[in-house]
């Protein structure tokens, strides 16, 4: 493919970036398939003194579980590289039980380890009990079964309240697109009339937790992702710099018309790489 490069905003400064916050699925790997550049990538900027941080809506792994599908592949990494939307929404509902008076309560869930493990951090009680949950929290699970859904959808119903990890219709896979946790979102908002409150990309509560992780300012970061509506739009409203790579659901013509494009545009990240080289040079 043709070097793109394609610099959209004139007030991109790579060389004054400190922190770069990678999407997983799509610009990391499909599947077990590791797209290329990656442990180059993330050498480059740690050899520039540049903080780096994955941040992903897969609610399905806990950070170790990623660590380990990315040691598979030949990626070093730790687990405080990985920030995943399981934790960051538990995160931020123990924020609001801390700070803004939201009551301490049971919380019954559709979710998987990565849920469970964040919930069992915070110190929260789980129940699959509709009548005792205070909160319904709902992710991807690859399992799920109609009692857990129905289970959940009473619970919301009787006042529990609702959050999502993230909101993302489809996920890519070696398979194809498949669906994601916003299609589980979308069924339980269907049978309660209750729209969730979500917390992953797009939405600021997933890039705020990133960036103070990083110890940064928004404008002292760049989101790296493959898809527009999650990945780029978001950190466009937090005041991100944005990269999309074309290593996954969107193409560069879907870059390129979006109201507000990505301020650079790649094939991968090996080009990404060679970018910051340019700038730093």
């Amino acid at each position: 493919m043709r070097s793109l490069f394609v610099t959209v905003s004139p007030d991109l400064n790579l060389r004054s970036l400190r922190g770069v916050l990678f999407d997983m699925d799509g610009v990391i790997y499909i599947g077990s398939r590791l797209l290329p550049g990656v442990q180059q990538m993330f050498d480059y900027l740690e050899s520039t003194g540049r903080k780096w941080l994955c941040v992903t809506n897969n609610a399905s792994r806990t950070p170790a579980q990623f660590v380990e599908k990315l040691k598979e592949m030949g990626v070093r990494a730790t687990p405080e590289h990985i920030l995943g939307s399981a934790e960051a929404t538990i995160g931020w509902l123990a924020e609001q039980i801390r700070d803004h008076g939201w009551p301490r309560g049971k919380v019954i869930l559709v979710g998987q380890d990565g849920l469970k493990a964040a919930l069992k951090q915070h110190g929260f009680e789980t129940t699959q009990e509709p009548n005792e949950a205070t909160y319904a929290v709902a992710g991807i699970n690859f399992e799920v079964t109609y009692e857990e859904l129905a289970r959940c959808t009473l619970a919301i119903r009787n006042g529990a309240r609702f959050l999502g990890t993230n909101s993302d219709p489809s996920y890519p896979s070696e398979r194809g697109m498949l669906p994601g946790a916003g299609s589980i979102l979308a069924l339980l908002a269907t049978a309660t009339g209750v729209n969730p409150i979500v917390i992953g990309k797009p939405n600021p509560g997933m890039y705020d937790q990133a960036i103070r992780r990083m110890g940064l300012l928004p404008e002292a970061a760049m989101m790296v992702g493959d898809r527009y509506d999650t990945d780029i739009a978001g950190a466009l409203a937090m005041g991100l710099a944005t990269t999309g790579v074309l290593t996954g659901v969107c193409s560069r013509a879907d870059f390129e018309s979006a109201p507000t494009p990505p301020h650079l545009i790649v094939n991968d990240l090996v080009e990404l790489r060679r970018a910051f080289e340019q700038a730093d040079a």
